[in-house]
């Protein structure tokens, strides 16, 4: 396979970016394209590929040279040539570039040597729940794509009752060894077996259920605690409930990211809630009680104090979402929108005039200064 795409493009990273970050692009892709977790794409094997062809030049700094001087024609005529296809499988080119560890190993930084146990990788998947969920707290369940063990055969490949015998490819020692050519001349890269996956056995009649791979992806559906007073974009680790782990590794975690769903009641800032409540002109002036939603108590009664001006805020204490620590509970702010009256009777008219009249620099004084009518208009 030779991928025909800039090299650049393929990995998605500018022609001036540094080790760090085409390492990173590539972990990136490969972890995206990886066929043993990315099934539903037939095409994900000679993308990594593609991906994996990227990478070997342009980690290293003299072949990157050469292809940006001269670019797949120089590489050719110094003698480079992809060579992925001399190796079993794509696990054999992981093998290639980031050592023992196998598919998942060095790559996703994985513990476990070649042949050792290998700690599977982790999941994300996303909840949403509404605020009034995230107030008390709630139990949701979430379902992913996670690679298992096989139960019908305990992870070991073979037909239950069946043997496990030497690897014929490898000769039991679960390694192959590939020879490519370079500027500088053959390289021999260690690569895993495809037959036995490192394991330097294979199962003489496979498992019909995993077709021998010991694994095989499930849809499992967890239910996740969700703490009140979790933010939205907050995550939630369950330990062990990712993908299996190889060679009797442990498995990896589930990662629940959570989505609070807006409510149009209440506006969140950290642990208080923000919310509005019209009073009209002549019960501002005059002080009235109000009644004002809660995100969990229900309505609660809030007094409007005589004087009150437009976008003032009344506080009620500990009405706000709860700590996620449970200490305390935030406040709720109640902004208070003054309305002006509008389509006045005739007799209404008269009596805002008589009102209007009465009116003395004493009733309309303000001991606020512009700054902080400014500020208080604003929001503030």
């Amino acid at each position: 396979m030779s991928s025909t795409r800039d090299y650049y493009e393929v990995l998605g990273v500018t022609r001036d970016a540094d080790e760090a970050t085409i390492k990173k692009a590539f972990r990136r892709l490969a972890r995206e394209l990886h066929p043993d977790v990315n099934r539903h794409d037939p095409d994900a094997e000679e993308k990594f590929k593609e991906a994996a062809e990227a990478y070997e030049v342009l980690s290293d700094s003299d072949r990157r040279a050469t292809y940006d001087r001269y670019g797949r024609e120089g590489l050719r005529s110094g003698g480079y040539a992809p060579n992925f296809d001399a190796f079993g499988s794509v696990s054999d080119i992981f093998e290639a570039f980031f050592g023992g560890g196998g598919a998942f190993g060095d790559l996703f930084g994985m513990s476990g040597a070649r042949g050792g146990p290998v700690q599977g990788g982790d999941v994300a998947v996303t909840a949403e729940i509404e605020l009034v969920e995230a107030a008390g707290g709630a139990k949701v369940e979430v379902s992913y794509e996670a690679v298992e063990v096989c139960e019908h055969c305990h992870g070991n490949g073979a037909e239950p009752g069946t043997p496990i015998e030497t690897c014929p490819r490898c000769q039991g020692t679960g390694q192959l060894q590939a020879v490519s050519r370079t500027p500088f001349g053959q390289m021999v890269r260690t690569a895993v077996c495809d037959v036995c996956h490192g394991e330097g056995k294979v199962a003489r009649d496979p498992c019909k259920v995993c077709r021998g791979r010991g694994r095989k992806v499930e849809r499992p559906k967890v239910k996740v605690d969700v703490p009140a007073g979790i933010s939205d974009g907050q995550r939630i680790r369950i330990a062990g409930r990712g993908h299996a782990g190889d060679r009797g590794g442990p498995p990896g975690d589930l990662y629940v990211l959570i989505h609070v769903r807006e409510d149009p009641r209440f506006v969140r800032d950290g642990d208080d809630l923000v919310t509005a409540v019209d009073v009209s002109a002549p019960l501002a002036a005059l002080g009235t009680t109000v009644e004002v939603e809660t995100v969990d108590r229900g309505p609660v009664e809030v007094e409007i104090p005589a004087g009150t001006q437009p976008h003032e805020t009344v506080i009620v204490r500990g009405a706000g979402m709860p700590s996620l620590r449970g200490r305390h509970s935030g406040n709720l702010r109640v902004l208070v929108n003054v309305v002006v009256p509008r389509h006045l009777s005739k007799d209404q008219r008269e009596l805002v005039e008589q009102l209007a009249d009465s009116m003395t620099e004493h009733n309309l004084r303000s001991d606020e200064g512009l700054f902080g009518k400014l500020k208080r208009a604003f929001g503030g």
